[in-house]
């Protein structure tokens, strides 16, 4: 049976790969501009030879760091978004909600795919939340958020503003149809609902959340309604995109206790279409299966894309020539 070419994989939410554990806040910040690039050119090689042919890097640590991290992503060769974390808080506070936007403007003037990303309602104020949703809308740019990973910071949402995270973004003009609200992990009915009718997507980091113990995804609640998913890599705990869909659907049958929640179909569309358009794209690379790897050596042809989303690691996976 020849390679079969496919939709590369698209992570639509990366971290700075060492920012994202506050051990580790010290030495991101004391990092040098080669330093970063040098390791981010290291990261995206690693996701590309996983699979992954595009990238939404939701990057922390500012103007000149974000500089490097695009000129990585251009010399490893991946499809690459900048989201642009705001921060109102420690320890990658901004001035203000205008200079967050101004540092957005300087760096679409340099040609980079950018998107907008506040970062919580814990990072960001209602005032810098209606401002930076307004600008998406104006601009017609992507708006990436983390919502409802833990419950703390439910409570705490609840307790400040007397509604819930994603009914606080709502509230702010920071849903519609090219928001991705990033995990959604605790998100009650009533929040799906609002993100259903946004024609909002959610953003899944499976193996990342269940290292962090923070839940599953309530993804039957999600596909019964109908909203986009798509996946990321988050903290690079692991890298490997058939890893995330495998445990996104895992967790589906292990909730639902039946195995037909998500169709293989829709999996593959979680993993790149709806990806790309979460990070606005319309073109990617592909990816090469390896059909004759031993994963996969003696599969009926029909039967490639089910071994391959259920019984494979991204090692029978390349990007494209």
């Amino acid at each position: 049976m020849p390679s079969l070419s496919l939709p590369g994989f698209v992570n639509a939410h990366c971290h700075d790969f060492w920012a994202w554990r506050e051990a580790m806040l010290d030495t991101a910040q004391g990092l040098s501009l080669g330093d970063v690039r040098s390791g981010y050119v290291q990261v995206y090689r690693e996701l590309l030879g996983a699979g992954y042919t595009a990238v939404g890097e939701f990057h922390y640590l500012g103007f000149d760091k974000a500089l490097a991290a695009a000129e990585a992503a251009e010399e490893a060769g991946i499809g690459f978004v900048l989201l642009y974390a705001a921060y109102a808080v420690p320890p990658f506070a901004q001035p203000s909600v205008a200079s967050y936007l101004a540092d957005v403007e300087r760096l679409r003037e340099r040609n980079l795919a950018v998107g907008v990303a506040p970062h919580s309602v814990r990072a960001c104020p209602p005032d810098w939340l209606e401002e930076i949703g307004r600008y998406a809308e104006r601009q017609g740019l992507v708006l990436h958020v983390h919502a409802c990973e833990q419950p703390r910071e439910i409570e705490d949402c609840l307790a400040e503003y007397g509604v819930r995270p994603i009914e606080l973004l709502a509230r702010c003009g920071c849903l519609g149809p090219r928001t991705t609200v990033v995990h959604a992990t605790h998100a009650s009915d009533a929040e799906l609902d609002l993100l259903r009718d946004a024609g909002a997507r959610v953003c899944v980091c499976p193996t990342t959340e269940a290292n962090l113990g923070d839940g599953f995804a309530p993804i039957e609640r999600i596909c019964s309604r109908r909203i986009g998913v798509c996946i990321g890599s988050d903290s690079n705990v692991r890298i490997d995109p058939l890893e995330e869909l495998r445990e996104l659907d895992g967790i589906g049958r292990r909730v639902t206790l039946r195995r037909d929640v998500v169709p293989l179909e829709r999996l593959l569309a979680f993993g790149s279409d709806e990806g790309a358009a979460a990070l606005g794209i319309e073109r990617w690379p592909d990816v090469v299966v390896d059909t004759e790897h031993p994963s996969l050596r003696g599969i009926d042809e029909a039967d490639v894309l089910a071994a391959l989303v259920y019984g494979c690691s991204a090692d029978v996976l390349t990007p494209e020539a």
